[in-house]
């Protein structure tokens, strides 16, 4: 009998114990408040000159075999490396994006069977000039060095150094936020609390110049650089009451 007694009072025991588990927990999951928020979205944007230059330039040497056509395009491909070197372009902003040799064909007039005229070789860089006021003079040195084997396939003038530039996006996007929230607080009769989300997104925007040619006889290379557009934008949302 004691030992049933004792089972009994046990299990009451148990029981009072869970259901008094759950009596508690439950207050504290209907405690937790729904957030109500204003979340808007705005993007700053503002204009700098761009501080430095990429340049895209191709060595392409035609030749009756691949050997001869390799060692021509590297002998021109050495001398547009010693010209970058004295218009102090420094190693780590030149960059060789592709080397290739093929067969070369010429295709008649008359329809017959193609011709090999004989393999090119090619090796392509990318340059670029930290200081982009003398990137015309880094192509008319480049255009020298690699003569008619140098072939200047894109200038593209970019922001290098665009932190000040997002500093400013970022103030203006966040104060844009800021006034569109603040008017629809007015709007609804209603105050913004603290902000509870932020997210950014930065975007520089690049106008690139495409196949500039070699210099001229009797006048040196201008690159104009022209403004850049840095933008950043902002969702926040506002917690209200």
């Amino acid at each position: 009998m004691k030992t049933k007694s004792f089972r009994r009072i046990a299990a009451l025991t148990i029981a009072f114990s869970l259901i008094g588990g759950v009596t508690l927990a439950m207050p504290a999951m209907a405690a937790e408040p729904t957030t109500r928020y204003i979340a808007v979205s705005a993007t700053g944007t503002t204009l700098v000159v761009p501080d430095a230059v990429r340049i895209d330039a191709t060595v392409s040497v035609l030749a009756k075999t691949t050997k001869e056509a390799l060692a021509a395009a590297s002998t021109s491909a050495s001398a547009v490396r010693r010209a970058l070197v004295a218009a102090k372009i420094a190693t780590k902003d030149l960059a060789t994006t592709s080397a290739t040799v093929y067969p070369e064909y010429s295709y008649p007039q008359d329809g017959s069977a193609p011709v090999l005229a004989g393999y090119r070789a090619s090796q392509s860089f990318s340059i670029t000039v930290r200081a982009a006021s003398t990137a015309g003079a880094v192509i008319d040195a480049i255009v020298d060095a690699g003569g008619n084997n140098l072939m200047v396939n894109s200038v593209s003038p970019f922001v290098i150094n665009d932190d000040k530039a997002i500093d400013v996006a970022r103030g203006l996007a966040v104060n844009r936020a800021k006034a569109k929230a603040n008017s629809y607080a007015k709007l609804l009769g209603i105050k913004l609390g603290k902000v509870i989300f932020l997210e950014e997104t930065s975007s520089p925007i690049s106008y690139p110049i495409y196949s500039v040619s070699g210099k001229a006889e009797d006048s040196a290379t201008q690159i104009d650089l022209g403004q850049q557009k840095v933008s950043v934008s902002v969702s926040v949302r506002w917690a209200i009451g």
